[in-house]
């Protein structure tokens, strides 16, 4: 189990997350959709993850979500690599009613984020736009190449959803354990 607490002026986060898990969530951000979001990024990636952050929600919703982009990418980080082993690539859709979103994942050692599911407005208490902000950080910081690109589309919680189930399920099928592979799945030998 990876834990991790991360305290700035904006936010207070405590995060344990164990990779390897049924797809079990106690999450707490402050925002009600975004914790919808997170419960199922774990449940659909298999991942257990406890959340608490306590973030300056009377600016707005950003420096949360950031932060736990961070937090989580961290984490997640210090759970795949070296990444022996594993899978490595994923590109998997998902789909909610009209929304279909493509997520491709290279567990590369290499951050890269590509946004290609432009939304906005308001969905409950969360700012649908902060949907990259929180993939971006969670890229940098996990260091993998996430490609999100919405397919079709109307419904801003759909596309919201549908991106944060692609996610999921592209991460799991990445980071599966492939019996074939002997060591790093790299040509450099290292990630």
């Amino acid at each position: 189990m990876i834990v991790r607490n991360r305290k700035t002026n904006e936010t207070d986060i405590s995060l344990e997350l164990e990779l390897n898990g049924r797809g079990e969530s106690e999450i707490d951000s402050g925002i009600g959709f975004f914790d919808h979001m997170l419960q199922s990024l774990a449940k659909h990636a298999l991942i257990d993850l406890k959340l608490k952050c306590k973030g300056d929600l009377a600016v707005d919703g950003h420096h949360t979500v950031e932060d736990i982009g961070i937090a989580l990418g961290s984490a997640l980080n210090e759970a795949i690599f070296p990444a022996a082993g594993i899978e490595r690539f994923a590109d998997r859709i998902a789909v909610l009613d009209e929304a279909a979103v493509q997520c491709a994942i290279d567990i590369g050692g290499r951050a890269f984020l590509s946004w290609n599911a432009p939304v906005d407005g308001m969905i409950g208490e969360f700012d649908a736009e902060l949907t990259e902000e929180f993939f971006r950080a969670l890229a940098m910081n996990a260091k993998i190449s996430v490609h999100i690109a919405l397919l079709r589309g109307s419904n801003r919680h759909h596309i919201v959803e549908a991106a944060f189930k692609a996610f999921a399920i592209a991460l799991r099928s990445a980071i599966a354990p492939n019996p074939r592979v002997t060591g790093v799945p790299s040509l450099k030998g290292t990630l």
